[in-house]
């Protein structure tokens, strides 16, 4: 089947190079650290269960499930001159468009970048359509507001994508992460594991590198799994 998404551009988001992890070996998948959902979006079909610390993020996803095309195509564009607050809809929809202002963001937008608004960068009126012919296919998904140390220990794969344990990770609104916890976590979880993190990390044993490109430049990141996983997958992103 082809993948969906992504639903946003979200900044570390690994939805362009979740074709390079590991494929799912459990028919379900648990994103501890949800944000766009970037692997979940490229194997929707399984059994989805995506947690979040952040309300606003889970608001969105939330939404999305529950929501038909119709709903979609309702949600206007941000006004000329207005912000994301003059659209008439759902708060959840709202701040789906927010993401649309400026891409790569950690959180919504009131108004549209001046890349955006200058027709360089792709919004919700581009997004729009898309999203409505993908929204079918979440509403067999469940999305939950938490830690995710409240995560039912089950035989799934779990993809951690935590906030960056560098600097880079204090962006997002919910950045405070005890990693070494994360790592004992992790390492109890039954089923297939698959941690990321930025180059540097020290939380993730048993890692190798890749390179990520993007219209922004590269970086370096890593990823953990078992030994047989990871002579499985690419090293760089195309």
């Amino acid at each position: 089947m082809k993948p969906i998404g992504p639903f946003w551009r979200y900044y570390g988001g690994k939805w362009r190079a979740a074709p390079l992890y590991p494929e799912p070996r459990h028919k379900r998948i648990v994103e501890p650290f949800a944000g766009a959902a970037g692997y979940a979006c490229r194997y929707w079909w399984l059994d989805v269960v995506l947690i979040d610390v952040d309300p606003t993020i889970t608001g969105i996803w939330q939404w999305l499930i529950d929501a038909t095309a119709a709903d979609v195509l309702a949600v206007p564009d941000v006004p000329e001159g207005g912000t994301v607050d003059d659209i008439d809809a759902p708060q959840a929809a709202r701040d789906l468009v927010g993401f649309w202002c400026n891409g790569g963001t950690t959180r919504p937008c009131k108004t549209k970048s001046k890349w955006t608004r200058h027709g360089h960068g792709r919004d919700w009126s581009w997004a729009r359509c898309r999203i409505a012919a993908w929204v079918q296919c979440l509403n067999h998904w469940t999305v939950i507001q938490g830690s995710y140390e409240h995560a039912p220990n089950e035989a799934c794969t779990w993809f951690v994508d935590p906030p960056y344990q560098s600097k880079a990770g204090r962006r997002y609104q919910y950045s405070s992460v005890d990693y070494q916890h994360l790592k004992r976590w992790c390492d109890d979880r039954q089923g297939q594991v698959i941690r990321c993190d930025q180059a540097g990390a020290d939380w993730i044993d048993n890692a190798k590198q890749m390179i990520l490109k993007s219209s922004k430049g590269q970086s370096a990141e890593l990823v953990g799994a078992d030994q047989n996983q990871l002579d499985l997958f690419s090293r760089e992103a195309l």
